[in-house]
């Protein structure tokens, strides 16, 4: 590929960064995507604007830059392309990430009113930091301290709705997004790393040897495996689908409690193994592995899907909409990839009459910023959507706090 015209579209989540080099004409010449390294400071931001509040925030923004050099990297090197063809570059990420990655300091979204010192798009100078051969790298803008610009991107890669239509981009931090038939309300909720594959016992990001289905044939469990042969971890779909599956089978009880293995009396018995904690759910087992969902990670999907489900009641409450006035509901982010509506309601993630409505969009916050890059006019249209954007924060609310202990049952 010759000449100045490659664009570099990314991704910066808390758990996984995610890329894209695109052609002019906007074919997809390469796609990858690498975990974030800041984890080695916690799983989730919040510890990771502390440690930066606490003198670590060059150290933090170090490794982000060399993630992104890394990705680009490989992706120029899928593409075969230089990285001098790189014409133009976008990202978009939750407000920690912008924050920790532009060097702003932490306080202000770590402490009330929870509003960045900077909520405005900007062009970040990556020769500044150390990261040679790229364009300045567009930054989405954000809504506040907890909505960011991944939801923004997330929602500039959808057509405009029409009608009531409810948006959630799941992750560390599952953020929302309600347009009520004329305006717009966001909002966020800790959903916590599980659904992203992390924090779990047997955990890992979709990818290659991921369990990223889970059905039962026979009275057995039966796996879809991301890529094909032996698994090696659980993603977070697969995750979701396996709990779904264990509370058919009366594996796990509707509080979300491992069962006693006496009390199956079908051949899903064999998969409940005593541990130190109590009774796991052994889902494979080999000569050298196991892979295994522990009661604890069952408390921390329950914790994930409470938080979702919690969320989407109050900004519908807040907007004076019952469920039956939705009439989509587009959901991306982390699981690895759809999951069938069968299992949503099963899990109780999402109120049940609202789950046939729901579509499924892989990798909505980077389209968006694919989007951004090859359309005419993008930053005006950016700008308009973004100003339209009313934040709801729930955090410690009164309302969250009830509809949340109501969802935490399946």
């Amino acid at each position: 590929m010759s000449g100045q015209s490659i664009r570099l579209a990314l991704d910066l989540g808390t758990t996984s960064l995610a890329g894209a080099l695109l052609s002019a004409d906007g074919e997809r010449l390469a796609e990858g995507q690498l975990p974030n390294s800041q984890k080695q400071y916690g799983s989730d931001v919040i510890r990771r604007l502390e440690a930066a509040r606490s003198g670590d925030a060059k150290e933090l923004q170090a490794l982000l830059v060399a993630d992104i050099d890394r990705l680009a990297n490989n992706l120029c090197r899928q593409a075969c392309v230089a990285r001098s063809a790189i014409a133009a570059a976008a990202a978009a990420a939750n407000p920690a990430i912008t924050t920790l990655l532009r060097n702003l300091s932490p306080d202000p979204i770590l402490f009330p009113p929870y509003r960045p010192a900077d909520s405005s798009a900007v062009d970040f100078d990556l020769q500044k930091v150390g990261l040679n051969g790229l364009p300045p790298l567009f930054l989405f803008p954000l809504v506040n301290g907890f909505v960011g610009g991944d939801l923004i991107a997330f929602l500039f890669s959808q057509p405009p709705p029409k009608a009531p239509t409810l948006y959630i981009d799941v992750g560390t931090n599952a953020e929302m997004a309600l347009y009520d038939g004329s305006r717009w309300q966001v909002t966020s909720v800790a959903a916590g790393p599980a659904f992203e594959g992390e924090g779990m016992t047997s955990g890992m990001s979709y990818g290659a040897g991921a369990i990223a289905g889970v059905r039962a044939v026979d009275h057995r469990f039966v796996f879809d495996v991301a890529g094909g042969g032996t698994p090696v971890g659980l993603c977070g779909s697969g995750l979701a689908e396996a709990i779904a599956v264990a509370l058919a089978e009366g594996v796990i009880d509707r509080h979300g409690t491992i069962v006693d293995p006496d009390m199956v009396p079908t051949g899903f018995s064999r998969y409940l193994k005593p541990d130190k904690d109590g009774i796991s759910l052994q889902l494979y087992r080999d000569a050298r592995q196991q892979i295994i969902v522990t009661q604890q990670d069952v408390r921390n999907f329950q914790l994930a899907k409470a938080a979702v489900k919690a969320g989407v009641e109050c900004l519908l409450y807040r907007a004076k909409l019952d469920y039956g006035a939705v009439e989509e509901v587009v959901l991306t982010g982390a699981f690895g990839f759809s999951l069938a509506s069968e299992v949503l309601k099963r899990v109780d993630m999402i109120p049940s009459n609202m789950v046939d409505k729901v579509r499924f969009e892989p990798g909505g916050a980077l389209s968006g910023v694919c989007r951004f890059l090859l359309e005419k006019g993008g930053r005006k249209q950016l700008e308009t959507l973004t100003s339209r954007l009313k934040p709801y924060p729930l955090s410690g609310t009164p309302a969250f706090e009830k509809a949340f202990i109501g969802a935490i049952d399946f």
